[in-house]
């Protein structure tokens, strides 16, 4: 067996253990780093949103492990098995192909995102992640389970025409989750180190923008993981119009403490968009 053969059993053998120490590893530290240094004062207590959002994210986990139990890295390694794909019918270096997968399926989350809010029959899906009121660790996982089947279609479908290798995949997943989980947290970073990562990675104040209930506001800051595509896209919103502490997240209409329970976030593609609307 070749090295890179052993990489990739490896890689498809414990990719489920590898993404969830990495996620229980950042959910930990942004969860500390909430309590030490909060970025804005918490309205709703976490013993009720931090059940329900967690409570959807256990129901995704299951739903995925049981309809796709190899997930995105069984595609690859299905496309590597029949040599699907342009970069490997380019003949590139492993290590090339990983770095152009990487970024491509993270130009594509980002595109998917846009989409998500200016497609109408769409945003619905999307409207769960929106609709909590606050904005912490816990959001940064909370999306309606048509949505995470929509997106690993879409990640499926892109993963086989790239070819992408096996770990470009794992790597991914494993940067998506941690990124959404960092840049969802209630965390103050200093204006220095806040400055800095902006360049190269989104950060908790750049993306929570994003979750402004003022709609110019939330149809910006796309991205996930870098912030190049916003910029490059003219989708880059720096600071919110009322500063960070001022500003109100969430959206119209999904205010009400019954809307945080579990049953109504899987309710939300249902729900009546016309008066509710955001």
């Amino acid at each position: 067996m070749t090295e890179d053969g052993a990489v990739t059993e490896f890689l498809l053998a414990n990719e489920p253990f590898i993404r969830l120490a990495a996620f229980i590893g950042v959910f930990a530290a942004m969860a500390l780093l909430e309590v030490w240094l909060p970025r804005r004062r918490r309205t709703v207590s976490r013993w009720l949103r931090w059940p329900n959002n967690m409570g959807l994210t256990f129901l995704n986990t299951m739903l995925v492990r049981v309809l796709f139990p190899t997930a995105l890295a069984g595609v690859a390694l299905f496309a590597e098995t029949r040599d699907l794909g342009i970069l490997r019918w380019l003949g590139l270096p492993e290590i090339v192909a990983v770095v152009i997968a990487v970024l491509a399926l993270d130009l594509v989350i980002y595109a998917q995102h846009v989409v998500l809010h200016m497609v109408p029959l769409l945003w619905p899906l999307h409207r769960v992640h929106h609709a909590d009121v606050e904005v912490d660790v816990t959001t940064g996982f909370r999306f309606h389970p048509l949505e995470i089947f929509l997106s690993l279609a879409i990640k499926g479908v892109v993963v086989v025409v790239l070819g992408a290798p096996v770990a470009a995949v794992v790597a991914f997943e494993v940067l998506l989750s941690a990124t959404s989980l960092f840049n969802h947290a209630n965390v103050r970073l200093p204006r220095g180190v806040e400055r800095i990562l902006r360049a190269v990675v989104v950060t908790p104040d750049m993306h929570r923008v994003h979750h402004s209930i003022e709609r110019q506001e939330r149809d910006s800051n796309f991205g996930f993981n870098l912030p190049w595509w916003d910029r490059l896209f003219g989708t880059y919103r720096a600071e919110p119009a009322l500063g960070h502490e001022a500003m109100t997240l969430g959206l119209p209409g999904f205010r009400e403490r019954r809307e945080i329970w579990l049953d109504r976030l899987l309710l939300h593609p249902v729900l009546d968009d016309k008066t509710r609307r955001g």
